[in-house]
């Protein structure tokens, strides 16, 4: 069985950009279908009135619909929507989804909200183009490597493995806090883990920071500071993340694990090794 998966993106979060593409890195497994619906920066009652409906019209036999805090009005407003369909579907937040929890278990959704996918500096003296690229890419940097990356896809993966053999689907109820994603990262060195936890952890106060300067704070002279020491802080997470990695590769244990074509995966941690 191919199993469909209808991925909706509304605005942005760091895991936003690739959610869709550590589900098939390689672009040739034959298990699944993919098709991605975005409203690209903006999550407004127009855009999402404009997404919603175009995703059932591919029919999938699951749904992903990620945005920044599922326990705002308008994401709110989709989940109920999307609880209606009767499609096993995930919500992908941030921590400010939190909020969201009863709900989501109330209407049956499942949800995987990252702890360390923070807020930008959203402040029109500070974020440029250019600065919005380099944030991105530090949280990329500190989720990939942390493992909070691995951890969202083999959780999806889970579900695609349960309703392709036609077993009982159990959506999942998952906060990703930073001993569960480095858990996952599967790191050897205990220095390395050190490192990704102290990155995650760093990641998850940025977005502490960013709200206070972007929705707590009035005078410029305070806000833009604060903005762009969120965004160092970003940038010194982003640094320890490859300095942990740099541990693993240095002793030859990074853990890899690529899918097959039919959507299992296989795992080895040196480098030259075969795959189990």
């Amino acid at each position: 069985m191919v199993v469909k998966i209808g991925i909706i993106k509304v605005g942005n979060i760091g895991t936003s950009p690739i959610i869709d593409l550590v589900l098939d890195e390689r672009a040739d497994r034959d298990d699944i279908d993919v098709r991605t619906i975005s409203s690209g920066a903006k999550m407004g009652k127009k855009q999402m009135e404009d997404v919603l409906p175009k995703i059932t019209e591919f029919n999938p036999d699951m749904i992903i619909f990620i945005s920044p805090n599922p326990n705002a009005k308008q994401p709110s407003i989709a989940r109920e929507a999307l609880s209606k369909t009767g499609i096993p579907t995930i919500i992908i937040g941030d921590r400010p989804g939190e909020k969201a929890i009863d709900e989501m278990k109330e209407q049956k959704l499942g949800y995987i909200l990252v702890r360390a996918d923070p807020m930008i500096g959203a402040r029109r003296e500070f974020l440029d183009p250019t600065e919005m690229a380099l944030f991105n890419s530090d949280v990329l940097k500190v989720l990939s490597v942390t493992g909070a990356f691995r951890l969202v896809h083999e959780t999806i993966d889970g579900l695609i493995d349960k309703i392709s053999n036609n077993e009982p689907i159990e959506v999942p109820q998952i906060v990703v806090t930073a001993e569960r994603a480095v858990l996952a990262a599967g790191f050897k060195n205990p220095y390395a883990m050190s490192k990704a936890i102290a990155a995650y952890n760093i990641a998850t106060q940025v977005s502490v920071m960013d709200v206070k300067a972007c929705f707590k704070t009035n005078e410029p002279n305070i806000y833009i500071p604060l903005v762009a020491a969120a965004h160092e802080m970003m940038s010194s997470a982003a640094k320890l993340a490859d300095e942990a990695r740099e541990i693993e590769k240095g002793n030859d244990t990074v853990l890899r694990t690529p899918h097959r074509r039919d959507g299992s995966t296989l795992h080895k941690t040196s480098l030259m090794d075969n795959f189990e």
